[in-house]
């Protein structure tokens, strides 16, 4: 008579870089997994940018969770939410179910912070998801369709002026980016609007941007995106934002688009272990990425606390999640087989960001660089990372082609009808049957010379 060993079983919630990673490492391993996501598709979250910017559609930079480990016979996807984790029991309580582990693996990520001005969420809306990009290209685009119709020049001013707060990778991509829609993209899609009078500002708190970087890259960046007409401000943090603008410390800026991208608050199931935790409500782990006083549960990715050898945090970024995943699922097979645990140790290649079109800084190891080398090997490495070889193929067609024309392709504007433009707001005084463009210049004309129809757009919105 044979007796039958019951396999451990793995539970992973979340399937970004860090969980899918975790997941993949085991395909072999004598264990049972069921990986847990609130949504159906892993995310390659450093290119939301490019969605929220039109350059890429959403699916250009996600792959069904279910399609990317098919082949794997020993793991279960459960499309579902974790409300809580009882480590008692060693259960985790769905939203609908329960799941019984051995090993836990939490790597559900971070979403944004407002440090403590939830309200402002409504009116800067944060880029942690592809609903989230989905939404800011919605109000960008929208903003300058309302420019187009809206006959009040400061209004109008107001419609054209685009806010990004925080200044590190993803700031200074999304201020280059919407800069270069504004001068590039859209320039002779409009009749009574010129899309390069937009003004783009970036707010960032510390007194340069790109903090993490040295001074000298950050400088750098700081002039590229100059360059590109993007109004950059240090020094300055926010102190209230509404429907119309952002408040500073001693000035207001009149903006109808406001972006968030000043900070990163850990998922609340973080606290709910019951684990210590950090300002930004990352779990404090242990030196091999487990929970203290838990050793079957661990935390990866941007969730997890954690610090190189000379104290410095590592990075939440991609590889680190990426190498985080990987570890836990060695000491997993480890332990199977006796072998004692070993600590985390995050192997730095570089960081990269991308300011705008050949234009980025690269720091790696000592070496810095920026201009045209640093922005191909960004968009090598990004391609690299992305999962599934037609979401590569569709990213490089998309990139090549916005590069030789200067146009983007994904410039939907999504959403009821009801949310897509606000009503018009009537002039304080009607204007005159010859009464001038917008701009300022002769009827007829444009800002850039061209011909204009002689309509005013106080008629285009009645």
């Amino acid at each position: 008579m044979t007796t039958q060993t019951k396999r451990p079983h793995v539970v992973i919630i979340g399937g970004g870089f860090a969980g899918l990673n975790a997941a993949r490492s085991l395909a072999r391993a004598p264990v049972d997994i069921t990986l847990i996501d609130r949504r159906n598709h892993h995310l390659f979250q450093p290119l939301l940018y490019q969605v929220a910017t039109a350059a890429l559609n959403p699916a250009d930079i996600a792959y069904p969770i279910r399609a990317a480990v098919r082949r794997q016979k020993n793991i279960r996807v459960l499309l579902a939410e974790a409300k809580r984790i009882d480590t008692l029991r060693k259960v985790v309580v769905l939203d609908h179910g329960e799941a019984v582990y051995d090993y836990l693996i939490l790597a559900t990520g971070a979403t944004h912070s407002y440090f403590g001005n939830d309200g402002w969420a409504r009116h800067a809306p944060g880029l942690k998801s592809l609903e989230d990009a989905v939404e800011i290209r919605r109000r960008v685009l929208l903003a300058y369709e309302a420019a187009e119709r809206e006959p009040d020049p400061e209004r109008r001013k107001a419609w054209l002026t685009f806010v990004v707060v925080g200044a590190g990778p993803t700031g200074v991509e999304m201020a280059g980016a919407l800069s270069e829609i504004a001068r590039h993209a859209m320039d002779q899609d409009f009749d009574h609007i010129d899309p390069s009078d937009a003004r783009v500002v970036l707010v960032e708190g510390a007194d340069r941007v790109l903090t993490p970087y040295s001074e000298k890259l950050s400088a750098r960046a700081q002039e590229q995106l100059e360059c590109l007409g993007v109004e950059v401000i240090t020094s300055r943090l926010a102190t209230g934002i509404d429907e119309t603008g952002i408040d500073l410390k001693d000035m207001r800026i009149e903006a109808r688009t406001v972006v968030w991208a000043a900070g990163v608050q850990g998922s609340r199931l973080g606290a709910a272990i019951g684990a210590p935790t950090d300002d930004a409500g990352r779990v404090q782990v242990e030196e091999d990425l487990s929970v203290p006083g838990n050793p079957d549960v661990f935390v990866v990715g941007d969730l997890a606390a954690m610090t190189f050898d000379d104290g410095k945090p590592v990075p939440g970024v991609a590889p680190a999640a990426i190498q985080g995943g990987k570890h836990v699922a060695r000491l997993i097979r480890d332990e199977m087989r006796g072998r004692p645990r070993t600590p985390f140790r995050y192997r730095d290649k570089g960081s990269l960001a991308t300011i705008g079109r050949a234009r980025a800084v690269a720091q790696v190891g000592r070496l810095q660089f920026g201009g045209w080398p640093a922005w191909v090997a960004w968009l090598g490495i990004h391609v690299f990372f992305l999962v599934g070889f037609k979401n590569r193929l569709f990213v490089l067609l998309s990139w090549a082609w916005s590069y030789v024309t200067f146009r983007r392709g994904a410039r939907l504007i999504t959403g009821r009808r009801e949310q897509l433009l606000p009503p018009p707001e009537a002039p304080s005084e009607p204007p005159e049957a010859a009464a001038p463009a917008p701009d300022g210049s002769p009827e007829g004309e444009s800002a850039a010379g061209r011909e204009r129809p002689t309509t005013s757009p106080s008629f285009l919105v009645n």
